[in-house]
């Protein structure tokens, strides 16, 4: 009767998560297979965010399972992101807004197949808003450049680089979203020093 009490009154037990979090979840494993680099990132996110949610009070779990499947929609187009890639950078042959728009894109397409997997709603939510309204900066910084060494270039709008949101609408899909940020950052740093790593979070949490 769960599953029917749990869709009736808009909640997710703790059960229920486990049951979803579960590594053998066929879009888990799909994942693993199309694009391990993610599904290792998602992983360290995991740890970091359910960490994070029990400090301020927030459910753990619900970030942990939130975290393993907010970045499925990766696994459509693997090879443009950073964490699956080898020596060849796919990005290098396309316009930033174009490369922009496939990095949007794993937001929207993770819902989708959330859906067709039937997660919960909460789980939809943290994919849908775990980037939310935040600029893709490395590719509008490179559209600027772009921009001015183009005597014919046109001024970038910078809504263009940005993810459309929603913004996190609770305290687990904001915890979710800076678990993400800071782990590929801290991934990124040269010399990852627990100084530098903690003035790393702070800004970013800033």
């Amino acid at each position: 009767l769960l599953p029917f009490i749990e869709r009736s009154f808009g909640v997710l037990t703790d059960l229920s998560l486990l049951e979803v979090g579960d590594v053998a979840h066929p879009l888990l494993q799909e994942l693993v297979r199309r694009a391990p680099g993610t599904y290792n990132h998602s992983i360290n996110v995991a740890s970091i965010g359910e960490a994070a949610a029990e400090a301020i009070g927030a459910r753990g779990l619900l970030v942990r399972v939130g975290a393993y499947f907010h970045d499925v929609g990766k696994m459509l187009k693997p090879a443009y992101f950073i964490e699956n890639q080898g020596q060849e950078n796919r990005h290098e042959s396309l316009v930033p807004a174009m490369s922009t728009l496939i990095i949007i894109a794993h937001v929207k397409e993770g819902v989708e197949l959330a859906r067709q997997y039937n997660l919960p709603q909460p789980i939809v939510d943290i994919i849908a808003e775990h980037h939310g309204t935040t600029l893709v900066e490395f590719f509008y910084r490179r559209a600027e450049e772009l921009s001015q060494t183009d005597p014919n270039g046109t001024e970038i709008d910078e809504q263009n680089f940005r993810y459309p949101g929603p913004k996190p609408s609770s305290k687990e899909s904001a915890v979710m979203m800076l678990a993400d940020a800071v782990e590929s950052a801290s991934r990124a740093l040269t010399e990852p020093t627990p100084a530098r790593i903690a003035g790393l979070v702070h800004d970013l949490a800033m």
